[in-house]
């Protein structure tokens, strides 16, 4: 059977009605429509970085069961992963509707994410996110749909692929409630010239990925796993299942998860190969999702935490428990709703109980600890340097790891790695270089200090009268609601050949000098540069938000 249509639930051609600030599209005699945001300022209104900066983690050593952050005692140990919150993003909005966050895919320099709402109401949208200049991420195109759930999305070849649900009962058009969308984007906008649509059995699509020339699509109770043709969405495959959540493609194999069963492992013909039981309550109509590493497949178990069996054997080797337990937080709110791992680490979206993060050992999974992020944390996504959290009403937040670079790390490979206090002191007349990748609580030179790697600062960085501070790497200090110095007193240097990013001010004392060194040095300052007296500033690099 051909699934497709031309025109999304659409008895007559799309007509186009502009106005100053966006575009809507309106279909058919039920004005079922869609809202295309056109409006640069608008669309950029829609970054937050009220909460920009520092993020802490909550070590899993430092958790009794309550939130307990970082104490600043003289004998704390700086502490791994220096992330940093670059921005949040608001959902969309349109008349009293309230969207949340359900998926982002990560292609290039651009983060495509899907947002749906609670409830009976069928809204959802499209948010394309320019994230080439992590200093300066951008929202270029947004999509609303008044008619319809958008669960989660993926994109290939200049297309994005979005599946969600529909009201198969108010339309004349659809064949079912669960759909699959194609629409073109490029250079980051969405084009609604020609979107292409494909439905399928089942209540709501949940989850897409591309496979090779086709489009792997999963559609909930009673629904499907269905394969389109990636050209024109006509349906190739398509088999029942019983309540499936979502679909993974790993090495030509397909991973489904069944919440009536567990996994189950295909083939590209839709051929069982495997079945890997699972008996865990995955909750009803509650999105759940697995990723693959190697022999592992981690699958987001709800209240169990995160299940980690062997693709070869099908065997449970673990499980990543949920670390906290809040006060205030209901039972139903603490569950797993998904995993992501990237390299050596795997993050775990816990919805009431945070994002969790733990470290891949050789035989087993390390809880390290959860990030500190505001809100219910119910969708993660992580690629190359960057992790997407979807929380709630606290919107989509955009994390960047800040590991150093390859060519950082031989650079800085000579240098031993620092493993001490969380409070960094160099005294007069100490001479010290170290490498590596840590949260401090603040650093205090009054010697000679050379770092050279990716580094954060919750609080305040002295640079002390004729002192040398020398940076190469990245290094950020403070958060945007709680904002840091960096002061230069006179006769010190402050020496950069990175990145330098400060939540609060530059402070110059008469006499100080800052440099940058290298093709690539930037300041992103987001208080001010204050120049007491004669100061030297030299080299060549990007102010970013032209403060000097």
């Amino acid at each position: 059977m051909n699934k497709k249509v031309s025109l999304f639930l659409g008895a007559l051609m799309g007509m186009f009605i502009s106005c100053s600030d966006e575009t809507t599209i309106y279909h058919d005699d039920l004005k079922e429509d869609l809202v295309l945001e056109v409006d640069e300022v608008k669309l950029q209104g829609s970054l937050n970085y009220t909460k920009a900066g520092v993020l802490d983690i909550l070590e899993e050593n430092a958790i009794t069961n309550k939130l307990s952050r970082l104490t600043g005692k003289p004998d704390e140990q700086a502490g791994d992963y220096p992330l940093t919150l670059i921005a949040q993003v608001n959902p969309p909005s349109y008349g009293s509707s309230n969207l949340t966050a359900t998926h982002v895919d990560i292609a290039g320099d651009y983060a495509y994410v899907s947002y749906n709402t609670v409830g009976q109401e069928y809204f959802g949208a499209i948010q394309v996110i320019n994230i080439g200049n992590p200093n300066n991420p951008r929202v270029t195109s947004q999509l609303i749909y008044l008619n319809a759930d958008l669960n989660a999305i993926a994109y290939d070849g200049g297309y994005v692929y979005v599946v969600g649900g529909v009201d198969a009962e108010k339309s004349v058009r659809a064949t079912s409630n669960a759909l699959l969308a194609k629409i073109a984007v490029s250079g980051g906008r969405l084009i609604t010239d020609n979107i292409i649509y494909g439905f399928q059995e089942g209540f709501n699509a949940n989850s897409v990925v591309v496979n090779g020339a086709s489009i792997l699509v999963t559609s909930g109770k009673d629904g499907t796993l269905t394969s389109y043709s990636k050209s024109d969405l006509i349906t190739e495959n398509e088999v029942l299942y019983t309540d499936l959540r979502s679909v993974s493609v790993d090495n030509n194999n397909i991973a489904l998860l069944d919440a009536s069963s567990g996994v189950r492992v295909l083939n590209n013909s839709f051929q069982p190969i495997k079945d890997i039981p699972i008996s865990t309550d995955f909750g009803a109509a509650s999105k759940k999702t697995i990723d693959i590493s190697g022999d592992k497949i981690i699958v987001a178990e709800a209240s169990k935490g995160a299940g980690v069996y062997s693709y070869s054997t099908g065997s449970l080797l673990e499980y990543i428990p949920i670390l906290i337990n809040p006060e205030g937080v209901a039972e139903s709110d603490i569950n797993t709703n998904a995993v992501a791992i990237n390299d050596d680490i795997i993050l775990m979206a816990n919805g009431g109980a945070g994002l969790c993060l733990s470290e891949k050992g050789t035989n087993n999974t390390n809880v390290y600890g959860i990030i500190a992020l505001d809100g219910s944390t119910n969708f993660v996504v992580s690629k190359d340097d960057y992790v997407f959290a979807a929380s709630g009403r606290e919107g989509l937040q955009i994390i960047k790891l800040n590991r150093p670079n390859e060519s950082l790390a031989s650079i800085c490979s000579g240098l031993p790695v620092y493993e001490g206090s969380s409070k960094l002191t160099v005294n007069s007349g100490d001479n010290y270089q170290y490498q590596g990748s840590k949260r401090f609580n603040n650093i205090n030179v009054s010697g000679s200090l050379l770092l050279c790697g990716s580094w954060t600062v919750n609080n305040r960085v002295f640079v002390n009268d004729n002192a040398l501070f020398e940076m190469f790497g990245t290094i950020t200090v403070g958060k945007n609601n709680r904002r840091r110095n960096v002061t230069v007193d006179p006769g010190a240097i402050l020496r950069i050949e990175g990145s330098l990013t400060i939540y609060g001010d530059l402070i110059l004392e008469d006499g100080a000098t800052i440099e940058f060194l290298g093709p690539d040095a930037s300041a992103n300052i987001f208080g001010s540069v204050v120049k007491n007296g004669t100061v030297t500033v030299s080299g060549t690099f990007d102010d970013v938000r032209n403060k000097f």
